[in-house]
């Protein structure tokens, strides 16, 4: 059992290196290149708000990682086809090779590259419709990506879409030619698509395993519920997967408001205080009140069993969100450890005391490598 978890970890370390994977999109405040693990996030987060299913939700988590070893392609620049699809062939089987059973994982991402199954075509349409509007609905949108989305809508990849989803390239359109924002159910759930993206922008006190940067909430969130699909066999009898990932997926959502805290903060706005709790309930209600009415009220009863952590799914989120973070100090030596003087006791009781109601396994894994790095 530990030789598996160490190879799922490894698998899921590798991960973050799509967090240092620059995309062509910019973030909607225009400060910087989008990354492809928070476009990753993001995507998912579409493919929820819009009804998908578990499978394209996963296929969404997983679709870029071989961006790794390939890097982006831009839409708006040539590039040969068919050696593209063999080397991102290439990275998703070294990729996904380093797993267990990383076939299955490979022939989901074949799935989701082919395009041709309902959940594949959802996908697709996500993950085509996600940078348009992530430059139709930015306050003062550079007028070059102006210029890719109507190529792209008159005769790009999202070009298909007027058959596929005709409302969403109507609201497309209006945008681009009368500056016009789409109303109704479509217009609150873009709004709270758009609202989202200021996640990228969050930074935590975590680092990324390389040290290269502080990691961002949205990033986090996409790693947590790829944390998720990947260790899942590791919850306790009666968890249910999908809503787990889902919960992941919106649990940090709160922090446009208010912030990350860190785990080992020791001020009066302390992570778990009740202030901070209090201002997390507000901006939950804020920013899970831009959807529809009855979405909008899912989503907040999703995010406060979250944050309760009393039902079997909430307490293995709530494992992984514990986990993750003391995975990325070992990996990269410690680095917020040292910052926050932390110590093995500390640990015990702050990821421990979360980490083993949900997965005692996983934490009798990290338990032993947490022991070595503190000797």
């Amino acid at each position: 059992m530990t030789d598996r978890i160490a190879a799922q970890i490894d698998f899921l370390c590798e991960a973050d290196r799509l967090k240092s994977v620059d995309r062509a999109n910019v973030l909607m405040d225009l400060s910087r290149a989008e990354n492809s693990a928070e476009h990753s996030w993001h995507v998912a987060l579409w493919a929820m708000v819009f009804g998908a299913s578990d499978r394209t939700i996963a296929m969404l988590l997983l679709h870029d990682l071989v961006e790794i070893d390939v890097g982006d392609q831009p839409i708006h620049l040539a590039h040969d086809a068919g050696a593209l699809m063999q080397a991102e062939l290439r990275a998703a089987t070294r990729i996904f090779g380093l797993l267990p059973e990383g076939g299955t994982w490979l022939d989901l991402w074949r799935e989701f590259e082919a395009g041709l199954t309902p959940d594949a075509r959802f996908a697709k349409r996500m993950d085509h419709c996600q940078p348009l509007f992530q430059v139709l609905l930015t306050r003062d949108p550079l007028p070059q990506h102006v210029q890719i989305v109507r190529d792209n809508l008159d005769r790009g990849r999202a070009a298909r879409l007027h058959a596929e989803w005709p409302e969403a390239i109507h609201a497309a359109r209006s945008l681009l030619d009368q500056g016009t924002a789409p109303t109704g159910d479509l217009g609150a759930r873009l709004g709270f698509l758009a609202e989202a993206d200021a996640l990228k922008s969050v930074i935590r006190a975590n680092v990324l395993i390389d040290a290269s940067r502080r990691e961002n909430s949205a990033e986090h969130s996409w790693h947590l519920a790829l944390y998720a699909l990947v260790l899942r066999e590791h919850a306790r009898d009666g968890v249910d997967i999908s809503r787990v990932i889902r919960m992941l997926l919106l649990h940090d959502l709160v922090e446009i408001d208010v912030g990350d805290v860190p785990l080992h903060s020791a001020q009066g706005q302390a992570h778990g205080s009740a202030s901070i709790q209090a201002a997390e309930a507000r901006a939950a209600r804020r920013i899970f009140g831009l959807l529809p009415t009855s979405q909008g009220a899912d989503y907040l009863s999703l995010w406060q069993e979250f944050e309760a952590a009393q039902t079997p799914d909430a307490i293995f989120a709530k494992s992984l969100d514990r986990c993750q973070p003391a995975v990325q100090n070992l990996r990269s030596g410690g680095v917020g450890w040292r910052e926050y003087s932390v110590s093995y006791a500390d640990l015990v009781t702050r990821v421990g005391a979360r980490v083993h109601p949900g997965a005692p396994a996983l934490w009798g894994w990290l338990d032993l490598r947490l022991r070595d790095h503190f000797r």
